[in-house]
């Protein structure tokens, strides 16, 4: 059960990595690049809709959440543009692409949505 369990992982990694280098084709459609751009920050990003802390919930959004999207994802991705990702994630050998700019875009989204949660409780609790 451990070995399916790796596999299917190592399976995600690889489909996450087509839908990366799939946002990046400019043949790519605006509205697939749009959500394969937040699939892949969800996915990438240390901080989930439900904390990892949580017991069962914490990995529950992961298990669900981004392998719905990548399915949902390659489904939105021209074959053309899936087949030259694939090329490419092979060649890469899965390595993890770095993409600061997006990193620091979606901290910066998060802290908003942080600062925007404070301060609505704050309201509620102290005014």
């Amino acid at each position: 059960m451990l070995k399916r369990i790796n596999d299917w992982a190592r399976a995600l990694k690889k489909q996450i990595l087509i839908v990366y280098f799939s946002y990046k084709d400019k043949r790519t459609p605006w509205y697939a690049r749009i959500f394969a751009a937040l699939i892949v920050a969800y996915a990438f990003s240390p901080i989930d809709l439900i904390p990892d802390f949580i017991p069962i919930l914490g990995y529950l959004d992961d298990i669900i959440i981004v392998p719905f999207g990548i399915m949902i994802a390659l489904k939105l991705m021209p074959g053309d543009v899936l087949a030259d990702a694939m090329t490419h994630v092979e060649d890469k050998k899965g390595s993890k692409p770095k993409n600061w700019l997006m990193g620091g875009a979606v901290l910066i989204l998060w802290f908003l949505l942080f600062l925007w949660l404070a301060r609505l409780l704050y309201n509620y609790f102290f005014s």
